[in-house]
């Protein structure tokens, strides 16, 4: 038997029986909660734990993150900081992780406009009629140019169904869709096309990750950046995530 095998058995063992008891009411209590939350809200809660705020529970639901209290009469929509870790987005950061995985879904579905020098991918939801996204679409050649490739998921502002999902719709459906993107973005008109695009999943997952607006970009760690970024600051702000990532690794 291997020695850490060892370890984990005696750490069970070490176990009283009200530690046991204790854990297994906590897990019935998050099950409650979440039940709780799925029936007077309609959401789907992805996941419920603990937040870093004692007797305040994380729910990772498709309308972003909601916070519950333990005893379940309270709910708190908003954003959570820590103020001795420099003003940390602990909410964002709650969110990091579970955006990459709920990204691997929709892969299949972005379109792509790769740096022939690839350094960092980011994936940015966008909206064809969007004055920044158009901004952002018109600088792609210096985002590539620097080594950014980028991925579009669809997040029509005016929601699902609406005029713009359905020009959208068109774009992904193009024989040629990067070329529909740009010509969509220029004001150009789109031929209409119909095929499994998956527009409503991709607008439905941008909620989830708590977008409200276009541009929205995420980084290859799954944080998000809210608006517009010009290509040699989105550089910069992919130099220093990288930095971080490596720092913390080390530690």
């Amino acid at each position: 038997m291997k020695f850490t095998r060892v370890l984990s058995l005696m750490a069970v063992m070490a176990l009283s029986p009200a530690a046991i008891a204790a854990t297994d009411a906590n897990n019935a209590e998050a099950q409650a909660l979440k039940q709780k939350l799925s029936s007077t809200l309609d959401v789907d809660v992805t996941s419920i734990k603990m937040s870093s705020i004692p007797g305040l529970y994380e729910a990772l639901t498709n309308r972003g993150v909601l916070y519950i209290s333990q005893d379940g009469t309270r709910l708190i929509h908003g954003t959570i900081y820590d103020l001795d870790n420099g003003m940390k987005n602990l909410t964002e950061a709650a969110m990091a992780g579970p955006r990459l995985k709920m990204l691997k879904k929709l892969e299949d579905k972005m379109l792509v406009y790769k740096a022939k020098n690839q350094k960092y991918v980011v994936t940015v939801f966008t909206d064809i009629s969007c004055g920044y996204c158009r901004k952002l679409h018109s600088e792609m050649a210096e985002y590539n140019d620097l080594g950014i490739t980028v991925r579009y998921l669809a997040f029509p502002r005016a929601g699902v169904p609406s005029a713009t999902a359905d020009e959208m719709e068109a774009v992904w459906c193009s024989a040629d869709p990067l070329k529909a993107m740009t010509d969509a973005k220029a004001g150009k008109p789109v031929k209409d096309a119909d095929c499994d695009a998956k527009i409503k999943e991709q607008y439905e997952l941008g909620v989830a990750f708590g977008i409200n607006g276009t541009p929205a970009i995420i980084l290859e760690d799954g944080s998000l950046i809210p608006g517009y970024q010009p290509p040699k600051q989105l550089l910069k702000v992919l130099e220093s995530t990288e930095t971080k990532s490596e720092s913390a690794a080390k530690s």
